[in-house]
């Protein structure tokens, strides 16, 4: 039997938001997308560069970079101070196919998979269509919305394995590393095999940092790539870092289920690294985003979020304005042209009390964007009564 798994609501969204540009409503206010996860600026200058001399020079067929493998394994070492063989980097078609390669590669069908909640969409639904099983850990203000060892040890009986995300998604929570560090301990303890989404490492604020997991456990699985920090996610570039003994088998699942990355993306991720400037620009315009949606919460009416440490999202409370964050978003859209994801994609027990707003967007956006919602807000706290 085939399993059956939930939309991605968000997508719904963005359907919407689509479909009122292409109708031509509201001319004078376009769109605003803040319903998905993606930066709104383009690959950096040498990433394109690097494509168009591809583009005019080569046929590009199935091909593996070795050169990016070794810049990877090179960047673990300068950010980290890990020391990894570039023969465990596995390229990938964006961090989707990464995270369906770890999963296979340490658990068969059937197997229990720990995480979050509010988590990331794909991690359950990933995990239901592999026929494993999803045990989602409630994590709420007094947890700052992420696993901790105690939750972990708690778990009776023990998981099979636990998917991290730290900043994570929804939230752009970062556990804190005396944390992860138990969470790792308890995990070695209890037998539990470790699969680290690390989609947002070098997105942080207020001088908060994010570990990886490698330079605690090496014996993780760790996922990554070029679609946040190095802001391209359309180039469907990625990243599974895996311990030596599993190197073959990822190998084999790579060319078996998808056989090579996109080779000009392959040379544009090359050449990214190069981008460090200008990439750091990004981060402080995500930055200054931030801070402006955080002044702006108050007159908004929104005193409950997570803690945004990093990625590029805030995760609110809205339970004073609606039980249906569905319809909310949907018709903050339709009222103002601004999209923003509805809870229920990443938390399905309370995700109907919250939603996310991505701040990825310009700060021209941004800005534009807190001037449509302010009203409106103020406009559903007086239809509620709060």
């Amino acid at each position: 039997m085939t399993a059956r798994i939930e939309p991605f609501h968000a997508i719904a969204v963005s359907t919407l938001a689509h479909r009122i540009t292409a109708e031509g409503r509201h001319p004078d206010r376009p769109v605003i997308h803040m319903e998905f996860g993606q930066p709104s600026t383009g690959a950096p200058v040498p990433a394109l560069a690097a494509a168009r001399h591809v583009l005019d020079t080569q046929a590009m067929g199935y091909w593996e970079s070795q050169p990016l493998k070794a810049r990877i394994a090179q960047h673990y070492a300068d950010t980290a101070g890990v020391t990894i063989d570039p023969q465990q980097v596995v390229l990938t078609c964006g961090a989707s196919p990464a995270l369906v390669m770890a999963l296979t590669l340490r658990f068969a069908p059937g197997a229990r998979v720990a995480l979050a909640r509010p988590g990331y969409v794909a991690y359950r639904n990933t995990l239901r269509t592999l026929h494993m099983e999803p045990v989602e850990l409630d994590c709420g203000p007094a947890e700052r919305f992420n696993i901790t060892a105690a939750a972990l040890a708690a778990l009776d009986p023990a998981p099979d394995g636990l998917i991290l995300a730290s900043p994570a998604n929804p939230t752009g929570t970062v556990i804190d590393p005396d944390e992860l560090a138990a969470i790792v301990a308890v995990a070695r303890d209890r037998g539990i095999a470790i699969i680290s989404d690390e989609i947002y490492h070098g997105l942080t604020y207020d001088g908060v940092g994010a570990v990886s997991l490698l330079g605690i456990e090496p014996e993780a699985l760790v996922v990554n790539s070029f679609s946040k920090y190095f802001s391209m996610p359309g180039w469907r570039l990625g990243w599974l870092v895996v311990p030596p003994a599993l190197v073959d088998q990822a190998r084999a699942r790579m060319g078996n289920l998808f056989l090579t990355p996109p080779v000009m993306s392959q040379h544009a991720g090359l050449a990214a690294f190069d981008g460090r400037a200008e990439l750091e620009g990004h981060v402080a315009a995500y930055a200054r985003n931030r801070a402006l949606v955080l002044a702006a919460l108050p007159d908004l009416g929104l005193a409950r979020i997570a803690p945004p440490d990093g990625a590029f999202y805030i995760w609110a409370d809205i339970s004073h304005l609606t039980s249906d964050s569905m319809a909310f978003c949907l018709r903050m859209l339709e009222d103002t042209g601004v999209a923003t994801a509805p809870g229920i994609d990443f938390d399905p027990v309370h995700g109907n009390r919250f939603f996310r707003i991505s701040f990825a967007v310009s700060t021209a956006e941004v800005e534009d964007a807190l001037a449509r919602m302010k009203p409106w807000f103020a406009a559903r706290r007086a239809e509620a009564g709060a």
